[in-house]
C-alpha cells in the first residue's frame, strides 16, 4: 500500500497518508475549522533496491562457465579486453 501525499488549497497543510491503491481520494483538510479542499501530490516514489543474487546476467551462467572463470583467475578473459574496436556498420544506401 503506497503513501499519498496531500495538500490543502485553503491553509496549505502538507501531509501524508497510507492509503490503499483502491481507497478514495481524501477530500477534506484535516485541520480543525479550515474546511479547505486537498489535493493530491504527485510523488516521485519510492527507489526500487535489488538485494541478494539474481538480478544480474551472471548469476545465472552455468556450471561449467563458473568453473572456466575460476580457472582462469575470476577475471574476463584477454580477448574480452583486447583494443580491437568494432567494425563500422555498413550504411544501406
Amino acid at each position: 500500500m503506497p503513501n499519498y501525499d496531500y495538500e490543502c488549497q485553503k491553509c496549505g497543510d502538507r501531509f501524508e497518508v497510507f492509503q490503499s491503491m483502491n481507497d478514495a481520494k481524501l477530500t477534506d483538510c484535516r485541520v480543525d475549522g479550515c474546511g479547505g479542499e486537498l489535493k493530491r501530490l504527485l510523488g516521485t516514489g519510492g527507489g526500487i533496491i535489488f538485494k541478494g543474487s539474481g538480478f544480474y546476467q551472471t548469476d545465472y551462467r552455468s556450471s561449467s562457465y563458473q568453473a572456466g572463470a575460476k580457472a582462469d583467475g575470476g577475471g574476463a578473459s584477454k580477448s574480452d579486453s583486447g583494443g580491437s574496436s568494432p567494425s563500422p556498420a555498413k550504411s544501406g544506401d
